[in-house]
């Protein structure tokens, strides 16, 4: 079993700072806690009902989400939640927390320390901050509106690259094994003739936008994503120099969508590939 060997404690946030992100950073501290408890022990994962048997759920990603609810309700008991598995509701609202208690659940079920707790608060339908936290590696992503992106207290910055042959591009699959799933792989395959470096497909959309942001990928697609899934991480891309619309290049909803994230420089040569292929 992996276990987590060090200290979980809050991240170096900067004089930048406030009160929102302060709350977003303790709310996923509180989920990563939990989880990382799960993680330690042994794993026991259903299918979520009414899904596909591989779309699976398990008690942390249940108890990853009551406590970082309890949290935000304690601060703003007013503010709106959007979250995964039990606190769902329409991504409309003046103050609005949207919240993946446990991105990437088949790499957790499976103990691959690749996941995510995320946390995001938009504030009349604009990111305000976000916030990406892996407890295994003790790895903190965050942004806010008004400064720049961190991992660990220092500023990211996207791939300078200007070429598709100079970088890695990294991509999802969302749980359709039919024509979705066909269009992902030809859309990996006219990546290739562009000679990139390399595909990754990692399994945890939130930490793939964050290789964006730090600049380990050029680009990152995927054509179905929830907005638990990118709301947190969109704002991290997008302060470290990014840029991210949907697979058409539109500008994001807060809905289920397709994602397009990149280091800005190759948005259009990718855009370009990923609409060709849209489903």
């Amino acid at each position: 079993m992996t276990t987590v060997t060090h200290e979980l404690t809050l991240p170096p946030l900067g004089p930048d700072s406030d009160e929102i992100l302060q709350v977003a950073c303790e709310a996923a501290l509180e989920g990563g806690q939990i989880v990382a408890g799960f993680f330690a022990q042994e794993i026991h994962s259903r299918s979520k009902e009414g899904e596909a048997s591989y779309n699976l759920v398990t008690d942390a990603d249940v108890a990853s989400e009551r406590a970082m609810v309890a949290r935000i309700r304690r601060a703003f008991p007013q503010h709106a939640i959007l979250a995964e598995e039990e606190a769902a509701g329409a991504g409309v609202a003046d103050d609005l927390w949207i919240i993946d208690p446990l991105d990437g659940t088949n790499n957790f079920a499976h103990h691959i320390p690749h996941f995510a707790i995320c946390v995001a608060y938009y504030r009349n339908g604009q990111p305000h901050c976000g916030v990406v936290f892996n407890p295994v590696r003790g790895d903190w992503y965050w942004a806010s509106a008004a400064g720049p992106a961190y991992h660990n207290g220092r500023r990211l910055q996207v791939s300078a690259a200007t070429n598709l042959s100079q970088v890695l591009v990294g991509c999802g699959f969302f749980y359709d094994r039919g024509a979705m799933m066909e269009a992902t792989l030809k859309c990996i395959a006219e990546f290739f003739g562009k000679e990139i470096h390399g595909i990754r497909r990692f399994g945890t959309a939130s930490l793939d936008f964050c290789h964006v942001a730090c600049g380990a990928f050029g680009a990152f697609f995927e054509y179905q994503l929830q907005p638990w899934d990118f709301a947190a991480a969109r704002l991290i891309v997008e302060r470290a120099g990014g840029k991210v619309t949907t697979g058409r290049g539109e500008p994001l909803p807060l809905r289920m969508t397709s994602v397009l994230a990149t280091n800005t420089y190759l948005h259009e040569r990718c855009l370009e590939i990923v609409a060709r292929h849209h489903p």
